[in-house]
């Protein structure tokens, strides 16, 4: 078997794993970046959540503030409402805050969980990640597109305004001269 027969097999069961639209599903943004759950993260992984934040917590030094953090009672309430974490059922209900990783943070998350699953899930989650970027990128060229577009009719409206009010003033019938008021004097010659 060749290395690149070998390096599409492993890419093609990467993308088998799970599909990217349901990572995509997964990131929100929170504090202006694009994050996904500890929970979400422990479930593509396999393992429990309390496991994954374990291996976390035993190499923090990897993981600053703009890798992964915790979130506030209103942002976790916010986002419970906005996807129903909560499970049903007595003792499904979180004691701790989640944790939230960014795209650095779950990179870094595979030099913390080293099984084959989770290299090829966090594979998957880049992948998300790079597509979700690709999207954001098309959105705002559109919308500058769009505003460049929104000017020049502005500008053309202007100019058509221009052209109609000068047919009109040529459409309007000449005026007659105007009498003159007033005592007029003839002219004797």
């Amino acid at each position: 078997m060749t290395k690149d027969k070998m390096i599409n097999d492993k890419a093609r069961e990467s993308q088998a794993i799970i599909p990217v639209e349901l990572i995509e599903r997964k990131i929100y943004l929170i504090r202006g970046h694009k994050v996904m759950l500890d929970s979400d993260l422990a479930q593509l992984y396999g393992v429990e959540t309390r496991v994954l934040l374990q291996s976390v917590k035993r190499n923090i030094s990897r993981f600053p503030e703009d890798f992964m953090f915790q979130l506030t009672k209103e942002e976790y309430d916010s986002l419970r409402s906005q996807i129903v974490i909560l499970k049903p059922g007595r003792g499904k209900h979180r004691k701790y805050l989640p944790y939230v990783f960014t795209e650095q943070g779950v990179a870094m998350l595979s030099s913390v969980l080293k099984s084959e699953r989770a290299i090829q899930v966090n594979i998957a989650i880049m992948r998300a990640f790079v597509r979700l970027r690709e999207m954001l990128s098309t959105h705002k060229e559109l919308a500058h597109k769009l505003a460049e577009l929104e000017r020049k009719i502005e500008r053309h409206d202007e100019e058509i305004k221009a052209i109609f009010d000068a047919i009109r003033q040529l459409m309007a019938p000449p005026e007659k001269p105007r009498r003159r008021i007033g005592f007029h004097i003839k002219n004797e010659e």
